[in-house]
Formats: C-alpha cells, structure tokens, sequence
C-alpha cells in the first residue's frame, strides 16, 4: 500500500517537474524567435530612417533609374540602375551555373555514391564552405581573371563573367548540403515502392526522390541567392569595381559593393552616406522580394 502510493507521488512529481522543464524550453524558445524578430525589425526599421531621406532628396525616379552614379563630383549624380542590374545578372548567372552542379552532385552523393566516395566529397564541400570570402576572391583575382584576359582577349580580366563564376563557385556549399539533407529526409519506403513497380533506379531518384525532397532544395536555392546577391568582398575583388552598365566581359560594381566601396571615406550625415543606406534599403528590398517570390511558388505547389 505504502509503496504503490509512494510509486503514485512520484510519477507525478515527475510529471510535473517534465511540464515545468518543456514549458521553460518552450519560453525560452518563444524568446529567441522574438529576439530574432526584434533584430529584423530593428534593421529594417534602421535601414529605411536612414535610407529615405536621400530617395527623397534624389529622387525615386532618378535613384532607381538614373544611369550614372558618380558620387564624388563636383555635381554629383545617384543612379543606380547599374548596380540593380548587375546585382540581378550576376545573381542570376551564378545560380544559372550552381544550382544544376549542386543539385546533380546532391543526388549523386544521397542515392548513388559509396560511404567512402560520399565521405570524401562531403569533407570537400565542406572545406568549401568554411573558405572566407576574401580567399575566394584572392584565387579568383589571381587565377581566374588572367584566365579570362587571356581566354577571351579582353583589356581586363575584372569583369562580370568572373563574378559569375566566383558566386557559382561559392554558392555551391549551401545547395550540395541542404539538398542532401532533404533527399536523405525521404522515406526509403517510398523509393523500394517504385522500384517495385518497375521503375528503374534514375527514374526513382528524379521522380520519386526529389519531388519528395522538392521543399528543402527549394530552401538550398533559396540560401544560394541570399549568398550570391549578399556577397561582397569577394565581388568586389574580381568584378573590377567600376559603376558601368552591366556587360559580360566588362568591370562592374554589385550593390553590395556600391555600399562597402565608398562608405569607408563618405562623411556621416552627408547626401552620399545616405544614398548608401538607400542603396541598402533597396538591397533587403530585393532579397525580401526574391523569398517572398520564391515562398509563394512552394506554398502553391503545396496547395496543388
């Protein structure tokens, strides 16, 4: 009798000391997403204060569609039409060129490389991502840019096209890792189930496998542009830095670089600090654009 209701007493004093616990797990988790909210609310609240005044100043029309920027002259002009564009063909171009390698290379190592081979590959990626940016860059500045010059024989390696390859490059990481992880998320019963009805191992992997996984790869392109519209340093080592209409094989300037280019020597309160934080603002503008683009597409598959 003791014992049974010593054993009663205690499962409930268990019981409530694991509801106390999930429920400060639960608190402080409530705390951190807030924390998290409060910081993207904060920055952007930031950016637009700071950002605003100079749209005004400048004008809307003439800041995101003036062709000219030239910050520093005696009459100084703020259009920044190059740099949106070129930020979008850059960005473009490099998932253009990482996405289909990094999805491939997905596949390969989730369903068809061995433990060894797949280890292997998973420390390369890996060391891939752990390169700073600036590395990137130097390889990029001393390698790749010569190769361009010579190559295509153009004055100046410093161009478009390397920044495309430089961003292709180091976006890869991010999609290899994260669509691997979705494609290993799928259920196993799913791909025996195919192959039992005679589809071979491919058509399994591409139309069983990844429609499945089809969300989290969607999360790896989705990281894979916010790396390539963010990226900066390496960018700047290798597109040449110059504010020209975007053209393959000619020096270029990203928005990324616009703003950690001139922001060193632009005095605090001026009109040109200010157009830089503009310029930011129409930065986070365009990358809460491409997710929100790219949110809506999954949320309506899903729907389907």
């Amino acid at each position: 009798m003791h014992t049974s209701i010593f054993l009663e007493f205690f499962k409930r004093t268990r019981n409530r000391s694991t509801e106390i616990i999930e429920k400060v797990i639960q608190g402080i988790f409530l705390i951190l997403g807030l924390i998290t909210v409060g910081c993207v609310l904060l920055i952007t609240v930031y950016l637009v204060i700071s950002g605003i005044p100079a749209i005004k100043e400048i004008g809307l029309i003439h800041f995101l569609f003036g062709k000219e920027w030239a910050s520093t002259a005696a009459e100084p002009k703020y259009g920044i039409l190059p740099f949106i564009l070129t930020s979008v063909y850059g960005t473009a171009g490099a998932i253009l060129m990482g996405v289909p390698v990094g999805f491939f290379a997905a596949v390969y190592l989730s369903k068809v490389a061995s433990k060894k081979v797949r280890a292997v590959i998973e420390t390369a990626v890996n060391l891939l991502a752990g390169i700073p940016s600036v590395v990137y860059g130097l390889v990029g500045m001393l390698v790749l840019v010569p190769a361009i010059r010579e190559v295509f024989h153009v004055p100046d390696g410093a161009s478009l096209l390397a920044a495309i390859v430089v961003l292709a490059i180091m976006v890869l990481p991010n999609i290899i890792k994260v669509s691997v992880t979705a494609l290993d998320a799928v259920p196993k019963e799913f791909e025996d189930a195919s192959l039992a009805l005679g589809a071979t191992p491919t058509e399994t992997f591409f139309r069983v496998s990844v429609p499945a996984a089809k969300s989290g790869i969607a999360a790896a392109v989705v990281l894979g542009v916010g790396r390539a519209v963010g990226e900066a340093m390496a960018v700047m080592m290798v597109a040449g830095n110059v504010a020209n209409m975007p053209s393959l094989f000619q020096s270029v300037r990203f928005l990324t670089t616009a703003v950690s280019g001139e922001m060193a020597y632009s005095s605090p309160g001026s009109l040109q600090r200010n157009a830089l934080f503009s310029i930011a603002l129409v930065l986070f503008l365009f990358i809460m654009l491409i997710n929100a683009t790219l949110n809506f597409f999954l949320k309506r598959d899903k729907e389907k």
